[in-house]
């Protein structure tokens, strides 16, 4: 499959059925990782509910949930910690559910990223499926599973819920849904900032199919004059009344089926040129909607978001404060190895994107994955939320799944079964410590 693969592929009957192993498979990675939590939070006197539904971004979403925006916490260094710097759909679900059930809102933040998390690992799985197979897709969603962050998927935070509409996005791109993809590019964008990575992509795989249309119909029309020049040469030729007569029918003919054919050509047809404008069209309007209102609260006008971000001493500096970070790293012997694990992560997700380039992945999972990988890497602050923001980042995990699809299962099951215990182990340590930001 080359890189600017995007075609109309009809639904796969006994879609959840195809999808059930990923589905399976990926839920018991997370119920192992719930587990050991729940112990290890036990013994450390702790409760592992609380980690999961009223820390950090978790509290502030419920906030949103249950008072609506505007409240700000001023810090002593004169930054400025607003609500506004939290996009609203995860808090309006959390809302939603506690409007129809007896729930809190962090319940339902809860509730919320577990069903999402599901979604997002089917739509994974939809993807890869589409790319590389179904064998492979199976192991992709489980790479994504057994990430050493892989319980954030399981947090009242926004991840799980952005990675899902991410994903499904993609696969509608990848299948040519374009008013489907712009829609769930559309709520992707009231979910996280990053949303822009997924109208990045709707909007980068519009523009090349355009183009391609463009380049194709020169090609029908220059292969239509050389068949109207063969047919005038051929006309000269005299035949009997008779077979001019059969030869007039079927020109008329085959002009019919010809133009039949033109019109249901799913890739150029009118139909599908103007579906896929709309989608393009919606895309972007999530995150443009949000920020455009964010500004006319704040009074500061369409960068009045950007200011907001800017009290949280949160920016976009093409990745040096994170340099510097991490060459602090190495000013002292005890640090040094954790400078090393980080020079080593930077490089293993940089490394695997230029593999998917090399491998020629589809344009709009190469720009959606660049992009995401480019805000998480280059943001000013907040280094020790770098992992989580690289969560959504799964088209990076596609290159590893063939080759694990590829081994005995024996060899596989047990691969995913180390890990699955790594990022259960380091799950529960994580978040009755530090993490996460």
């Amino acid at each position: 499959m080359n890189d600017l693969d995007v075609r109309v592929a009809p639904a796969r009957p006994g879609a959840l059925r195809r999808a059930a192993p990923a589905l399976l498979g990926y839920a018991a990675v997370r119920a192992l990782g719930l587990v050991v939590l729940a112990l290890w939070s036990e013994a450390r006197g702790k409760d592992a509910y609380t980690l999961l539904t009223a820390r950090w971004d978790a509290l502030w979403y419920t906030g949103v949930a249950e008072s609506g925006y505007g409240h700000e916490v001023r810090l002593p260094g004169g930054e400025v910690h607003s609500d506004l710097a939290f996009f609203p759909l995860l808090p309006w679900l959390e809302r939603l559910v506690a409007a129809v059930s007896p729930l809190s809102y962090a319940d339902g933040g809860f509730v919320v990223s577990l069903f999402a998390s599901l979604a997002a690992a089917w739509g994974i799985f939809a993807v890869a499926d589409h790319v590389h197979g179904r064998r492979a897709a199976v192991c992709a969603v489980l790479l994504w599973a057994v990430l050493p962050v892989g319980i954030v998927q399981s947090m009242a935070y926004s991840e799980s819920l952005f990675t899902a509409l991410a994903a499904w996005s993609l696969y509608a791109v990848l299948t040519g849904r374009w008013v489907a993809a712009g829609v769930l590019a559309g709520l992707a964008g009231l979910t996280r900032p990053v949303g822009l990575a997924v109208v990045a992509a709707v909007w980068a795989a519009g523009t090349a199919s355009f183009l391609r249309d463009r380049g194709a119909a020169r090609d029908r029309a220059s292969t239509v004059r050389d068949r109207t020049s063969f047919a005038r040469d051929r006309s000269a030729v005299p035949v009997d009344g008779a077979r001019a007569g059969e030869r007039a029918g079927a020109s008329v003919t085959a002009r019919r089926v010809s133009v039949l054919e033109s019109a249901h050509r799913i890739p150029g047809a009118p139909g599908m040129r103007l579906r896929r404008a709309l989608g393009m069209l919606l895309a972007p309007l999530g995150t443009a909607g949000y920020v455009l209102w964010v500004g006319r609260r704040t009074g500061d006008g369409p960068l009045g978001y950007l200011d907001v971000q800017a009290g949280w001493r949160n920016g976009f500096d093409g990745g040096y404060a994170f340099a510097r970070f991490v060459a602090g790293r190495f000013s002292s012997l005890p640090s040094v190895p954790a400078g090393l694990g980080l020079l080593i992560g930077v490089g293993l997700v940089v490394g695997l994107y230029a593999l998917c380039v090399r491998r020629r992945q589809p344009l709009p999972l190469l720009v959606y994955a660049g992009v995401v990988t480019a805000l998480a890497l280059c943001a000013s602050s907040y280094f020790g939320s770098k992992p989580r923001l690289l969560l959504p980042a799964f088209p990076l995990l596609l290159p590893l799944a063939p080759a694990l699809a590829r081994a005995r299962t024996s060899r596989s099951a047990l691969v995913v079964g180390v890990l699955a215990a790594a990022s259960a182990v380091y799950g529960a340590l994580w978040l009755n410590g530090s993490g996460p930001p």
